[in-house]
């Protein structure tokens, strides 16, 4: 029984990285200022960071280590689950398949879970930055 549970909280993560990188390279996005972004420009400012591509995700993370990084993955994640269950939220209502359905509600389960733990560790480490999330009053 706990290996099906750990099971659907890989698969729902794993889609939920799917359905957000696909969504990343599809989507259309207004301009930013990406340099402004990767050299620690308003890093807290959740509709900032939620718009950038998983690539520069990946490269904010790039040459940190210690609490720097933890800080800087926490936050990455955090808008990237936010990301997953945003549209997961829609697939739950929109989708013509139940199984999309299925998976989107899963999605939405494990990744709001997550998200609260990372939430966690962020006010337990004395990471600043936290701030709150205009669409859901989330803390991240």
């Amino acid at each position: 029984m706990k290996n099906n549970a750990l099971l659907f909280g890989i698969g729902g993560f794993l889609a939920g990285g799917l359905i957000v990188a696909l969504a990343a390279t599809t989507i259309y996005r207004p301009a930013m200022n990406s340099n402004n972004m990767m050299n620690g420009g308003d890093r807290g400012n959740a509709s900032n960071v939620s718009s950038m591509s998983m690539d520069d995700m990946t490269k904010s993370l790039q040459g940190k280590t210690g609490d720097e990084f933890d800080k800087a993955f926490i936050n990455e994640m955090i808008a990237h689950h936010q990301g997953a269950v945003a549209m997961a939220k829609l697939a739950a209502t929109n989708a013509k398949h139940d199984e999309v359905k299925n998976l989107a509600e899963n999605i939405i389960t494990v990744q709001e879970k997550e998200i609260s733990e990372m939430q966690g560790w962020q006010a337990a480490w004395g990471y600043t930055g936290a701030m709150k999330n205009q669409d859901n009053g989330m803390m991240h």
